[in-house]
């Protein structure tokens, strides 16, 4: 008797270890599995282009869109002006844009928005920080200059978008369309380096990537063949632009090719998002640069701003760098990973994602909480980017 009890508890003694480990594994496994799980709940649907996340998303922007038209028509101001507004309008035409192209059906709701948004991506407030470090010349009245204007791209990109889904396009913005388009084509066709700059001196190769984009769609409007000026550009990347030692594109540089900054990862994202309209080769040898920087954690995936044997803080274009981790460039990363098929990747940044930019649901939209409107505009169209643009 005495010898049994004591045996008892002696296994009473060892099994109360056991489950506290047990329950610690478990507390462990759980906790592995769980975030990785509800914060890649939505990142198929997107991958696949499933209408229900988009649609949500779209409707916030388009909300947005409608509220400051009103806000303009009634008198209540501008609302969001200068890079930032500029930024706003042109990504939500793009984002947009892309929604129609995978869903013709969607043409008749989202047309007449696209149009608006890449119209007010065009006026004056959108380039008062551009006019004025230009001393106060606007690069859309000096179409027939050699500078550069390189910003000029964004607003032609959304025009050129706006121009290919809405049947009812206005002649006569068609006409400066054009204009610009032949501006933007006459100087990239003119640099040695393939860059232009956007402000005076200084020349950001994203911004250029997206001039070749405006350019490449522009010709899929109106059938212009533009094949020489994006050969060029294309050539002037891989020769100029491009650190081959990272395959990033070095982030600033002078028109004479110098490099001003560090091959970055945040400039290289939205490069080859950009790429992907123009040049879908180009596009891939960014991208594949870009995703070399991916850092992982337990099934989370982000993006490493700086390449081996570069450092430094970040600025606006990277966001804030927690470790060296660009907040920007892993969202940008989104849209090339999603481009050329690289679902796992894609589900790893979409955890992230969705970790950091909490999205909220209500009724029929859906928002990214801690990015405001600009973080939704930009990830409509990067979580919507695909192939179908890219000749």
């Amino acid at each position: 008797m005495g010898s049994s009890g004591g045996g008892v508890r002696r296994g009473q003694r060892y099994r109360r270890p056991l489950i506290v480990v047990i329950a610690l594994l478990m507390a462990v496994v759980v906790g592995c599995l769980l975030p990785r799980w509800w914060c890649g709940r939505d990142a198929d649907a997107w991958y696949r282009g499933d209408p229900g996340p988009a649609r949500a998303l779209a409707e916030e922007l388009v909300a947005f869109e409608a509220a400051d038209d009103h806000r303009r028509a009634t008198g209540g101001g501008d609302g969001i002006a200068g890079m930032w507004g500029l930024l706003v309008h042109q990504m939500t035409a793009q984002g947009l844009a892309q929604l129609c192209l995978a869903h013709p059906d969607w043409r008749e709701r989202y047309a007449p928005v696209i149009t608006r948004a890449a119209v007010k991506s065009l006026l004056p407030q959108m380039r008062a920080e551009f006019t004025s470090a230009w001393h106060g010349r606007d690069g859309l009245a000096e179409l027939d200059s050699a500078d550069g204007h390189a910003y000029l791209s964004y607003p032609a990109l959304a025009l050129g978008l706006a121009r290919l889904v809405d049947p009812a396009f206005p002649a006569d913005l068609a006409v400066q369309h054009d204009a610009v388009i032949a501006a933007l084509e006459r100087r990239l066709l003119a640099s040695s380096t393939g860059l232009l700059d956007t402000f005076p001196g200084e020349a950001y190769p994203t911004d250029v990537a997206a001039v070749a984009a405006a350019i490449a769609v522009h010709g899929r409007v109106t059938g212009a063949d533009h094949a020489a000026v994006i050969a060029h550009w294309a050539d002037r990347v891989r020769a100029v632009q491009l650190d081959r030692a990272t395959g990033l594109v070095i982030q600033r540089m002078g028109v004479d090719g110098r490099a001003h900054d560090a091959p970055r990862a945040s400039g290289t994202g939205l490069a080859a998002y950009f790429a992907g309209f123009a040049d879908r080769a180009l596009a891939a040898e960014l991208a594949n640069g870009l995703f070399r920087q991916e850092r992982g954690v337990l099934g989370f995936g982000a993006i490493d701003e700086y390449g081996d044997g570069y450092s430094g803080s970040g600025d606006m274009d990277s966001g804030p760098l927690v470790l060296g981790i660009s907040v920007a460039a892993t969202g940008f990363a989104l849209a090339p990973a999603r481009a050329f098929g690289h679902r796992d990747l894609f589900t790893r940044l979409y955890r992230t994602t969705d970790l950091f930019g909490l999205p909220v649901r209500s009724g029929t939209r859906a928002r990214f909480a801690t990015g405001g409107v600009i973080g939704n505009a930009l990830l409509l169209a990067f979580l919507t980017s695909g192939p179908e643009l890219a000749r």
